[in-house]
């Protein structure tokens, strides 16, 4: 069981919560006076009994401000449920050797309403003091007292919550200036320049980053001064980019070329990202600037020999259909033989221009995008027909390819519609060829339908078009083939592991 001192100390801290000595008792001022006139009694207190005193935060009739805890009437009114009555202290044994009862200023009646709360227990109470002897207060005077000893404690637990929410504001915004300090330090520390703006855009932060990169003075890229730090051909671009974010909460990300301490613009990238509330609502913007000036070169003297090596290899695809047409004229027996090859040869090198073009001039203008299995077909299937006389229709979804599996399906879809062309469904004018492209598991299925060709013939034989078509779906692309020849004409399904048309996935 606690000793006496550890309570007196845990009530100590209680009443520190009511934030009792900063004043403003005006309100207590005014019940003590009315409880005084309805009581018809010369003294009201409003009384709080701390561990050695009892002090009076209102008071009408006496001077002192606080009198010892062992002379307390209030000390005893405070620890019952009900009106506290004393008709004749100077008779009272409990009270008759009390100083304030045989020395000024002399009690005789005393009537204390007890202040306490379940949460706090006994602070004190709300008496009304008499010189006189009386026996008792009417049932009014009680009724009143009691009403007005609940009115002071819902003063003091206003002044209770109101510290609470001063004491907490106080810890939030401490809170938020140690988080602020904590944001900057680690600002600071990053290779990044870093800065962040206000819900509106604003920008009122940078990095130590920023200055040491821009070379400009604290604080003057401030508000919409940072777009002017922003090459003059960027920035329309980049106030474009970052209204849009302002106005949808989109992220933020744009490349652009940034004014370096030098003079020089150098390329940089620029990303930022909204900070919400617990209600979604955007209270700021945090973003970065990175140098990517060094990377963005090597990008671009990649894509120069990349685009050189594309266009030798476009060359040897010519300069081999050239020599096999050469040869054929030579060899006349080779003829038949050696257009197929250079067909191929040439499939082999539309396939190639497709994905990965020599310049954005000579980039497939036809069909489907640059990347897309629609496109590469339209670009295989172009001398078959055009828009208004289409003999090979394309249904299904679209799915997106790489040079990896490009050639195979040139090869593929070049060898389909070379044997139409001879000796199925486009041999003959009404016939048609339908290709139907669909997501199967984790593979995507190709089903290749002739219809409206010459009847199929009995002796079928494997040549090596059939051969090099099982080569490239099987070897080269991981897949498998199935033909059918069927009494409308032939029928290819294809399935090839998705992972196989594309190493990057398809963004929905």
């Amino acid at each position: 069981m606690a000793d006496g001192r550890g309570l007196e100390t845990d009530r100590t801290a209680l009443l520190a919560l009511y934030d009792l000595d900063s004043g403003g008792f005006r309100t207590l001022d005014e019940i003590c006076a009315f409880a005084a006139a309805l009581c018809e009694a010369p003294i009201a207190l409003v009384s709080i009994v701390e561990d050695v005193r009892q002090r009076f935060l209102a008071r009408t009739g006496l001077d002192a401000e606080e009198t010892p805890r062992d002379v307390s009437f209030c000390a005893q009114a405070m620890l019952g449920d009900e009106i506290f009555l004393v008709p004749d202290a100077s008779r009272d044994p409990r009270f008759s050797d009390n100083r304030l009862v045989t020395d000024a200023p002399f009690i005789r009646f005393y009537a204390g309403a007890p202040l306490s709360s379940a949460e706090s227990g006994p602070l004190g109470a709300l008496c009304v003091i008499d010189t006189k002897p009386r026996d008792a207060l009417t049932p009014v005077q009680r009724q009143g007292l009691t009403l007005m000893a609940r009115q002071v404690m819902i003063e003091l637990e206003a002044r209770r919550r109101n510290r609470d929410v001063l004491a907490r504001q106080r810890m939030e915004a401490a809170a938020v200036a140690d988080s602020e300090r904590l944001f900057r330090t680690l600002a600071d520390t990053m290779p990044q320049m870093v800065w962040s703006t206000l819900a509106d855009g604003y920008h009122d932060y940078y990095n130590a980053r920023w200055y040491e990169f821009t070379g400009v003075p604290v604080g003057s890229t401030d508000g919409e001064a940072w777009n002017g730090m922003f090459h003059p051909d960027d920035q329309p671009l980049a106030w474009e980019r970052w209204r849009h974010s302002l106005a949808t909460g989109e992220p933020y990300e744009i490349e652009y070329r940034l004014r370096h301490r030098s003079g020089d613009y150098r390329w940089t990238l620029g990303r930022a990202l909204p900070i919400r509330d617990s209600h979604g609502v955007i209270v700021r913007w945090i973003g970065t600037c990175t140098d990517i000036h060094e990377q963005r070169l090597m990008m671009e003297e990649r894509e120069m020999i990349a685009h050189e090596l594309s266009h030798r290899i476009k060359n040897i695809f010519s300069v081999i259909g050239g020599l096999v047409a050469l040869s054929a004229r030579q060899r006349p027996e080779m003829r038949d033989g050696a257009d197929d090859l250079r067909d191929r040869i040439l499939a082999l090198g539309r396939a190639h221009d497709f994905v990965r073009p020599h310049s954005a001039e000579s980039a497939p203008r036809a069909g489907g995008g640059i990347g897309m299995l629609r496109g590469l077909l339209e670009q295989i299937f172009a001398p078959y027909g055009g828009p208004e006389h289409r003999r090979i229709n394309l249904v299904g979804a679209d799915v997106q390819i790489d040079d990896r599996s490009a050639t195979p399906l040139a090869l593929i879809f070049h060898e389909l519609a070379t044997n139409a062309a001879k000796y199925g469904a486009l041999s003959t004018p009404n016939g048609v060829v339908t290709l139907d492209v669909s997501s199967d598991g984790p593979d995507v299925r190709i089903d290749w339908r002739e219809e409206g060709g010459p009847a199929v013939p009995s002796d079928r034989t494997e040549g090596f078009g059939s051969r090099l078509m099982a080569l490239s779906v099987e070897r080269q692309l991981g897949g498998r083939m199935i033909r059918e020849w069927q009494t409308s004409g032939l029928c290819v399904s294809l399935w090839i592991p998705s992972r196989s048309m594309s190493r990057v996935e398809k963004k929905a």
